[in-house]
């Protein structure tokens, strides 16, 4: 086994020395763990992140023409009571959140953390199919 030397400091650090699988591991269990916290330190913000995904996919998805014709009466009714829901839903979530100290910016910094924890992964995990890769062309 080669070690490789880096001037005059010595060995590359241990995680140097790791397989591209220990290494795509050690990523994938940091990300896990950082999301996990996430989730632990604000559950109720995750929540509503997956209820707010949840409704834009919906409204993407487009009515079809036989929907919008025998639907079109009750669906109005409908979209009324759902924003009245929305709205009051909205406002006690608000005020939970008010009640417990959770702010949009603890909200941006788990949300943050959540994604820092995913592009170490994905960065590591590529770097070592690459290392994979060139390795087995040798």
């Amino acid at each position: 086994m080669v070690t490789k030397q880096t001037g005059s400091q010595g060995p590359q650090s241990a995680q140097d020395n790791q397989g591209p699988r220990e290494r795509a591991i050690e990523a994938y269990d940091s990300a896990r763990r950082k999301a996990a916290g996430g989730l632990d330190e604000a559950p109720l913000l995750a929540l509503a992140g997956g209820l707010a995904a949840g409704a834009v996919l919906a409204a993407l998805i487009p009515a079809s023409r036989k929907e919008r014709e025998m639907l079109g009466p009750v669906a109005d009714r409908i979209k009324d009571k759902a924003t009245d829901a929305v709205n009051a839903a909205k406002d006690a979530g608000q005020a939970r959140l008010d009640e417990l100290g959770l702010t949009k910016d603890k909200a941006s910094e788990t949300f943050r953390s959540i994604l820092e924890g995913a592009g170490d992964t994905a960065k590591v995990s590529a770097e070592a199919a690459v290392s994979t890769l060139r390795g087995s062309q040798d």
